[in-house]
């Protein structure tokens, strides 16, 4: 059973305790967080000790949990690994792209195992459908909140397209080419709505929206390749799939048939509603970080994984003008 302790007891951090106490791979030794309120209640609410340091914790465990604030994720994770710990760190990796490259040197130096808390590569309705994605032309998203003040110490790109990102970069085997983007600034500092389109080596082209101003939830993507369409519903936790299949002979009256002419004859559109195998997403990534380490294995969403996903949300990020009026596209 490996030692764990988490950093920052906040939110996110508490639904993390709560995860962690459910696991048998996982002893809970304790948390940190830098609110004196915050540490005495849930050191109550949940009967754990609340370590009065990050170096403290540290020193205890063998598995060191980062669900802080982003500006505080580098140096956590430093402290942590210089200690020789493996480290779990919720999304986004770093504040900076520099930051996340000193993890990646840091991590591999003190051959430690690095996951990040990309938790929609656990998403039952992606994982359903994550083998029968071949070679995507074109991806559509949409990740769509209400406003929350929590969060908005970062772009709407890095709080919630980010995940989008790291999802597209997971299925689209080719290097990106071209970036351009547009958002606006609503009711914080920081874009609160923003589009981008990433263009790859390979052809395929995705387009992304995030928003978190809007008056209902939406967190779909949908894949378009050779002969099929793939609608994933991140929040419903739903999948849908259609394909298109030569007809051989007759078809059955009762499917539906597309007729291509001479030359590419007829296709058949097969529907398909995968089965969901209901999780709890955040168990599943701590779990299956749980598993790397013991078994030397290297982690689902690795440190490098990361850093790909913040250096393309950084990007975007700077790609983009806005104004609290209207969207300016970057040419």
């Amino acid at each position: 059973m490996l030692k764990i302790g988490v950093l920052g007891a906040g939110h996110l951090g508490k639904i993390h305790i709560k995860c962690i106490l459910q696991l048998d791979e996982y002893e809970l030794i304790g948390f940190y967080d830098a609110d004196a309120t915050v540490s005495k209640n849930v050191a109550e609410e949940f009967n754990l000790k609340a370590f009065y340091s990050i170096q403290e914790l540290i020193q205890e465990v063998d598995v060191v949990d980062i669900v802080t604030p982003t500006l505080s994720h580098f140096e956590c994770a430093k402290s942590a690994i210089i200690a020789s710990k493996h480290i779990f760190i919720e999304k986004p990796i770093t504040n900076t792209t520099e930051e996340a490259k000193s993890l990646i040197s840091l991590s591999s130096e003190a051959n430690v195992k690095v996951q990040i808390g990309h938790v929609e590569r656990f998403n039952p309705a992606f994982l359903s459908v994550q083998d029968r994605i071949e070679n995507p032309m074109f991806v559509e998203t949409h990740r769509l909140a209400e406003f929350n003040p929590r969060g908005t110490d970062v772009s709407v790109i890095h709080d919630l397209m980010i995940h989008d990102i790291d999802i597209i970069l997971s299925v689209v085997k080719s290097n990106v080419k071209r970036i351009s983007a547009n958002g606006v600034a609503v009711v914080s500092d920081t874009p609160d709505i923003a589009n981008a389109r990433i263009e790859f080596d390979n052809g395929c082209v995705a387009n992304l929206t995030a928003s978190r101003v809007s008056i209902k939830s939406m967190r779909k993507t949908r894949i378009f390749q050779k002969n099929a369409y793939i609608s994933i519903d991140f929040s419903n936790k739903t999948s849908e799939v259609l394909q298109l299949k030569n007809v051989v002979g007759e078809p059955d009256p009762f499917s539906v048939v597309l007729d291509l002419g001479a030359e590419k004859g007829k296709k058949e559109i097969i529907f398909d509603k995968p089965q969901i195998t209901e999780n709890n997403a955040i168990k599943d990534e701590l779990k299956s970080f749980a598993k790397s380490i013991n078994s030397n294995e290297t982690p689902l969403v690795t440190v490098e994984d990361g850093y790909n996903a913040l250096r393309i949300a950084s990007i975007i990020n700077d790609k983009m003008k806005f104004t609290s009026d209207n969207f300016s596209p970057i040419i």
